[in-house]
């Protein structure tokens, strides 16, 4: 429960930030030709505001993604305990805890590639800003 309070207050600091990183004339702008707020808030502010949250909400996952293992609550099977039955029923613990941390790695692996690609999908239509 801690763990998630803590990410939700991260994730909100991240699309906060990324909501007031959406330059105003873009929104001034679309005030301008006569958008309404639904649609200044579809076309204009989600788009650019996923694209500049979602570096930050990946770090927001993957640090709580390694708090969870820490104190040992990974999604339904709880792989350190795993590998702790099994060392114990094979008498090979370096094996079994080199799996462990080869999953952990393979989780936050296929997680960071998930998030790349939302960011290329979201960034299509943007330019590098400096």
């Amino acid at each position: 429960m801690a763990i998630g309070l803590i990410a939700g207050s991260y994730s909100v600091e991240v699309f906060r930030g990324a909501l007031q990183a959406i330059p105003e004339g873009q929104i001034e702008a679309a005030k301008a030709i006569g958008m309404s707020p639904w649609q200044r808030l579809r076309r204009i502010i989600l788009p650019q505001m996923f694209w500049y949250a979602l570096p930050g909400a990946n770090n927001v996952w993957q640090t709580a993604l390694k708090d969870t293992a820490l104190i040992s609550l990974v999604g339904l099977v709880e792989i350190m305990r795993a590998a702790t039955l099994g060392a114990a029923n094979t008498r090979e613990p370096m094996a079994m805890y080199l799996i462990a941390g080869v999953l952990y790695f393979l989780i936050g692996a296929c997680s960071q590639a998930l998030f790349l690609l939302a960011e290329r999908y979201t960034g299509k239509g943007m330019r590098a800003q400096a």
